[in-house]
């Protein structure tokens, strides 16, 4: 397991963006020390910001990974009101905010004195929580299907090599509940052609008023995806899955700093053997859950 060093963040780094209506912060993290390191871009759950998931951007961050976490426009910091023309298109400008910051990689890691050089820009993964999942696995190529089930525009990006999908909601249809149905078209996926690699991970005991399945929903992008997938199923977790939006919060309805590390040390470990550095942490923490003496949760791959 690598050792934790101290990290850097810097906030906001403003990347200008006409075509959204509002300029993009950012927020970008990175160990002190290291070089070669890979890229995380996160993307956040509903009403939350730059400022959210801590306890992953402040993990990854002091075990190697430079964390990019955009701020997306439902973001309560920004104030954006219901009726706004943009409002239906959110979950659009939200993919588009993912591809913006891989565009304009050079300048946020220019926002942190000496980064640039110790960054390898061909090592490249997404993650996301909730709807941020959504976001982050439509660059990973999950697409939207329409109204006759057709899939929708293929948004997935060459430049990404691997994906943490934390919550992620599962098919739409018959499954979704009618607020769903209703208020959120776009929940309709198709996981078919979500061909590059990814961690699944999901709670047992997140039961969403948006679907009327059970906690197995959360689980459809790792059973209905090809190639490389493995699927983290965390005993006894609710949709913030033991509290990685943050300690403490008041969305956090099962507090569980076990789970959370759980995650912190699997998601870690499986990025950098994905992205193909070292796979002693996914080996380490892979067998530490399962010779637990009390697991709490269990871990599959395909």
């Amino acid at each position: 397991m690598r050792t934790a060093v101290p990290i850097v963040s810097v906030k906001p780094v403003v990347l200008a963006a006409p075509e959204r209506g509002t300029d993009l912060l950012v927020r970008v993290s990175a160990p002190v020390s290291g070089h070669d390191l890979p890229v995380i871009v996160f993307s956040h759950g509903y009403g939350w910001s730059l400022d959210g998931y801590g306890p992953l951007a402040d993990y990854w961050a002091a075990h190697g990974f430079v964390v990019i976490q955009p701020t997306h426009l439902d973001s309560r910091t920004l104030g954006i009101p219901a009726e706004d023309p943009r409002t239906p298109l959110i979950w659009r400008i939200r993919v588009a905010d993912l591809t913006h910051v891989l565009d304009r990689l050079d300048r946020l890691l220019d926002a942190v004195p000496g980064l640039a050089e110790r960054v390898d820009p061909s090592r490249i993964a997404v993650a996301g929580h909730s709807w941020g999942a959504q976001s982050a696995s439509m660059l990973l190529g999950a697409r939207v299907l329409d109204s006759a089930g057709e899939p929708g525009e293929d948004l997935s990006d060459p430049r990404v090599g691997a994906g943490v999908l934390l919550a992620l909601t599962g098919h739409g249809g018959t499954d979704l509940s009618p607020f769903a149905a209703e208020h959120f078209p776009f929940m309709s996926p198709s996981f078919a052609d979500m061909r590059t690699p990814a961690l699944v991970v999901a709670g047992d005991h997140d039961q969403s008023h948006l679907s009327l399945r059970g906690p197995d929903w959360f689980t459809d992008a790792y059973f209905a995806s090809p190639g490389d997938k493995s699927l983290l199923t965390l005993f006894g977790a609710e949709h913030s899955l033991g509290g990685i939006v943050g300690h403490q919060v008041a969305e956090t309805t099962d507090e569980s700093p076990e789970r959370v590390s759980i995650i912190q040390r699997l998601s870690s470990g499986y990025l950098h053997r994905t992205l193909g550095k070292d796979e002693s942490g996914w080996r380490e923490a892979g067998k530490a859950l399962a010779h637990s003496m009390n697991p709490l949760g269990s871990l599959v791959s395909k």
